[in-house]
């Protein structure tokens, strides 16, 4: 039942990060930088304490009293993850959202569920799963099986991408008066399309985003320490307390804030884009309430990764089928959007592919992580 609950939350944190963009694509008359910092205040700065302070009494105190190493180390991980994030924005602005997430996410699920382990195998820590682990025993070996398809369907995603790119050229090149360019192209959805670009920044979001996870570990402590206090005051309840990540999640994106507000605020400097936040010629109420709910969603993902975590343990398996989740929910909603309609049949047939193959990964790891003793 542990792991069913976990599979549940993990489905829904997952359906929120997929889904968390959508609102930012009915933002109208601002520019890029604009309408994600300001979703970005509500996901790295609003949300999270409060969350904390709904689920974790005492949660600011738990803070006030953890050594500054650990504070330091957890924000550091932050920052270097907010350039993921900050990234991420940007590949799914030139890759679409079905075929940035994919690549992005994939890598992220591949670094994030193996560095933590290949650390513990140096740092033996209790309750904590090492590399050896994962290769020495039955769950593990699913758990790596699950990771190498999940590998595969990035790379079968990965080349609809290179398909897609070819299929627009001929496309664009074919309607007089097309929206392209010498870089890129337009989708049927009306958004933007540039390979090269796109996934570079996909691969740099994709590495960097998995120092979230190495920030949960480095935050742990807050977290045992809110769990503690969740035994001490409910003896009667057995498990570990379903909130104890929200503490550490408030110290990760304070990092990602940073990152995040400089590298935006540049960009409206560059770009003579501060007037956008009061610009009466746009619909100044509707984005702001937009931004306000795509970050707001942005952060229920790891709200329900850490319910999912809870109950399944920290892992190469709970980051594996989360990630996953995020990617199978990323590409549905890239269909809905039409990111791949005038493309070729092989072209879509490539990418169902690549979205049935992620799927195998998603109940691969699924399985492996039910065999853990």
């Amino acid at each position: 039942m542990q792991v069913i609950l976990g599979v549940i939350f993990h489905f829904i944190g997952g359906f929120a990060s997929g889904s968390f963009y959508m609102p930012y694509k009915k933002v109208k008359g601002w520019s890029w930088e604009s309408f994600w910092i300001v979703g970005g205040l509500f996901s790295w700065l609003i949300v999270p304490p409060i969350a904390a302070y709904l689920t974790i009494p005492g949660f600011a105190e738990i803070i006030k009293n953890t050594p500054t190493s650990t504070l330091t180390a957890t924000y550091v991980m932050g920052l270097l993850w907010g350039i993921g994030g900050l990234t991420y924005g940007l590949g799914v602005r030139y890759l679409g959202v079905s075929l940035g997430s994919s690549i992005i996410l994939g890598l992220c699920s591949v670094f994030g569920a193996l560095i933590p382990s290949v650390y513990y195998y140096y740092n033996q820590t209790e309750g904590k799963d090492t590399i050896v682990d994962l290769f020495t025993s039955h769950w593990g070996i699913m758990v790596i099986l699950g990771l190498a398809v999940c590998v595969i369907g990035i790379v079968i995603s990965g080349k609809a991408g290179a398909m897609k790119d070819k299929d627009l050229a001929g496309l664009n090149n074919s309607i007089k008066n097309s929206s392209s360019d010498a870089h890129g192209h337009v989708d049927a959805g009306g958004n933007e399309f540039e390979l090269g670009k796109g996934l570079i920044l996909a691969i740099i979001s994709g590495v960097l985003s998995a120092c979230f996870s190495f920030g949960i570990e480095a935050g742990s402590s807050m977290g045992a320490t809110a769990n503690e206090l969740w035994k001490a005051a409910n003896p009667q309840e057995t498990g570990e307390f379903l909130y104890k990540n929200n503490v550490i999640f408030v110290v990760i994106l304070w990092g990602g804030l940073t990152t995040n507000f400089v590298w935006c605020m540049i960009l409206n400097a560059r770009n003579k884009t501060f007037g956008d936040y009061t610009n009466k010629q746009s619909p100044l109420l509707k984005n702001y309430l937009l931004c306000a709910l795509g970050g707001t969603m942005w952060f229920l993902q790891f709200f329900f990764y850490g319910m999912g975590e809870s109950k399944m343990g920290n892992g190469a398996s709970s980051w594996i089928l989360h990630m996953s989740f995020i990617i199978l929910v990323a590409n549905m909603w890239g269909l809905l959007l039409k990111e791949w309609k005038g493309v070729t049949k092989k072209t879509t047939t490539t990418i169902i592919i690549g979205i049935i193959t992620i799927i195998a990964s998603v109940i691969i790891v699924g399985y492996g992580n039910s065999l853990k003793p």
